[in-house]
């Protein structure tokens, strides 16, 4: 791995840019896609290309680009590294799988000088993108870069670390010792590994705790599995309606759709992921306790930006890893919980903690 950002405890995390300037001025791009500008500069998008301009484009997958938590938080970073550069930025949220590569092509056709695509499934349409325009600078979140070309670095994260500190945390917080996560499809391995991980850390605080924790993992079929808030909703109620009392939603609108229908059942908690929900999805707050998140903005801004001060080399970038601030819900936390949560953090960081889940 060419590079990696230091991974410490977050015990704090700026809140992201106006949301509402995303969801402005939608215009469609073609008859599957659509698209945005958000970060105008003195050069526009016709500047591209050219030795004064630099041009950011972001490609999500099937997600949509405010799904306020994993394709948000990579525009966010992109956004504002753009921004920081002078440059111009723009995103296309995909429709259908089958156009990621004419996607991609609508900016290396304008002379993009960075692309960022947004997720795993993306991968190979990446990796041959970067092959096809060498000059263009490509940015794979999520992606992990097997290959040896110099212009694409994937950007992944240790998702098994989030989801066993979001599990110890949830296993110390159950009362009715019954803990649910509703999630995308494992077929994904990122999601995979939150969902391993947050059982495992509920395992490890069950054993501390001399104690047996039912856990229910639920995972989304492979179609439409980041884009089903109803799902979401439905599986959280199930669970909720069998006892448990805390759950983990994870998978853009559909975990989201999770963490809503757990906020309307009193006494119950929920845990957000990828970036602090408390602050983008504010009808989960009365359950939200924390969030197992990944630094994707910070990460795909310093790959921008390395791109830009023509630093940025192949291979990976291993980005944080943390739990949010629990916010309102402090209460919720013990000081003896929060204590133990914070050196089991330190432990799960460093390695000295493993959380048994295999890449």
């Amino acid at each position: 791995m060419n590079q990696r950002i230091s991974r410490r405890h977050v015990v704090g995390i700026a809140a992201l840019g106006a949301v509402s300037l995303l969801l402005a001025a939608c215009a469609s791009s073609s008859s599957s896609t659509s698209a945005i500008s958000a970060t105008p500069s003195a050069s526009g998008e016709s500047s591209c290309g050219t030795a004064s301009a630099f041009c950011v484009g972001l490609v999500t997958d099937t997600g949509k680009v405010d799904d306020k938590s994993f394709n948000q938080s990579a525009w966010e970073g992109a956004k504002t590294a753009a921004t920081a550069a002078g440059g111009f930025s723009k995103y296309i949220e995909t429709i259908d799988p089958k156009d990621y590569a004419s996607n991609i092509a609508l900016y290396a056709g304008k002379k993009y000088n960075v692309i960022v695509t947004v997720g795993f499934l993306m991968g190979d349409a990446t990796a041959a993108a970067a092959l096809k325009y060498p000059t263009i600078k490509f940015i794979g979140v999520d992606q992990f870069n097997a290959g040896s070309a110099p212009n694409y670095s994937g950007l992944i994260f240790q998702e098994d670390k989030a989801g066993f500190m979001a599990g110890y945390l949830a296993g110390y917080l159950t009362k009715s010792d019954k803990v649910g996560a509703v999630l995308g499809t494992n077929v994904v391995p990122p999601v995979r590994r939150y969902g391993e991980g947050f059982k495992n850390g509920i395992a490890y605080a069950a054993k501390e705790q001399k104690k047996a924790i039912k856990t229910t993992i639920v995972y989304h079929a492979p179609d439409n599995a980041f884009n089903d808030p109803a799902w979401g909703a439905t599986t959280a109620g199930q669970l909720l309606g069998q006892g448990y009392d805390v759950i983990f939603g994870a998978g853009g609108k559909t975990g989201n759709g999770a963490l809503g229908k757990v906020a309307k059942k009193k006494g119950a908690l929920c845990i957000g992921v990828d970036t602090d929900q408390w602050l983008t999805v504010p009808e989960a707050q009365p359950c939200l306790v924390t969030s197992a998140t990944k630094q994707l903005d910070k990460g795909v801004q310093s790959l921008v930006g390395q791109a830009k001060a023509g630093t940025m080399k192949g291979g990976n970038f291993v980005g944080d890893v943390a739990l949010a601030p629990y916010h309102a819900l402090t209460s919720a936390v013990s000081a003896a919980v929060s204590t133990k949560v914070d050196a089991l953090i330190s432990q799960v960081l460093s390695g000295a903690v493993p959380t048994g889940v295999k890449a």
